[in-house]
């Protein structure tokens, strides 16, 4: 057995509010979801990171927040994400909140099989289970035959499908400056949603509430990314993987008390296997073997 160095207190408590902060996006998203188009917030949500990371690190770094050799991955990943939040905060729209991001965190399974498709890395029977565990969990919550079956609940599957390639391109990345990580597709959102605004129309007006929810999506979005930024400084990726999911926990509550809606048994426990199986597979292999680590699952 490998020995591991204890996990920081602060690093957990980074990734816990993180995890908050990610789950504040999604609550705000669904409450202006129903007067205003997607397309607007996640201009709004990708534009105001933009915003504040040109703020908070521009100053410091210049160039460099945006200095890379490989720009057309990055282009790429930038546009995945994009498509991926689209699709996620379509589905926020019309789901439950702990549905959508429970369907959500299907990602990690599907980033264990296109990391052994596409960068060869070892499909062990502990992530063999995990897949399966991940996929039964997916079921428990859509159960076919049943009214979770909806284009919506299709859409956040997509939406973790694209968040896993968004992943995977991740891994292509590694050793490129997080802050530059953070910034294109901050500014890949904000570029293309820009040329695609006017074409949106809508009968909303902006009252203060709605206009400041607006720039609360990006703000805490942005610091969301920030505290994991400073949470993978201070522990491994494989010690603080398992508190991501705590946004399970954040987003499960958050339905229940601010939207009345609570998950029924049988999607309850699609839950807590996607959930327990993430944490038990991260943990497994932090003290058992070595291999590659996937990003955190903790999604916005």
């Amino acid at each position: 057995m490998k020995q591991h160095a204890h996990i920081p207190l602060s690093a957990i408590l980074l990734i816990v509010v993180a995890s908050g902060c990610f789950s504040a996006v999604d609550v705000t998203v669904k409450h202006l979801s129903q007067r205003y188009p997607v397309l607007l917030l996640v201009w709004a949500r990708w534009g105001v990171q933009a915003l504040v990371l040109l703020a908070l690190m521009g100053p410091r770094m210049r160039l460099d927040l945006v200095r890379t050799a490989r720009l057309p991955l990055h282009l790429a990943r930038g546009v995945v994400l994009i498509a991926s939040s689209l699709c996620f905060f379509s589905a926020l729209s019309f789901l439950p909140l702990a549905e959508a991001t429970a369907l959500n965190y299907t990602a990690p399974m599907l980033v264990t099989l296109m990391a052994a498709w596409f960068l060869r890395e070892r499909l062990t029977r502990p992530r063999w289970a995990f897949v399966a565990a991940g996929f039964l969990g997916m079921l428990l919550i859509v159960r076919p035959g049943s009214e979770m079956l909806t284009p919506a609940a299709l859409l956040a599957l997509g939406a973790a499908a694209l968040y896993a390639t968004f992943q995977i391109l991740t891994r292509k990345l590694a050793g490129e400056n997080l802050m530059v990580l953070m910034m294109y597709p901050s500014l890949v959102g904000c570029v293309l949603l820009s040329v695609a605004m006017p074409f949106v129309r809508f009968d909303a007006g902006y009252p203060i509430t709605d206009v400041i929810a607006f720039l609360g999506l990006g703000i805490t979005g942005a610091l969301g990314h920030l505290l994991f930024v400073q949470a993978f400084q201070r522990a491994s990726a494989s010690a603080i993987a398992p508190f991501t999911y705590m946004q399970l926990v954040w987003s499960t509550l958050a339905g229940w008390l601010l939207f009345a809606t609570f998950p029924d048994g049988w999607t309850l426990t699609g839950i807590v296997v996607i959930a327990g199986s993430g944490v038990v597979l991260t943990w497994y292999e932090r003290w058992r073997v070595s291999l590659p680590q996937s990003e955190p699952a903790a999604v916005d």
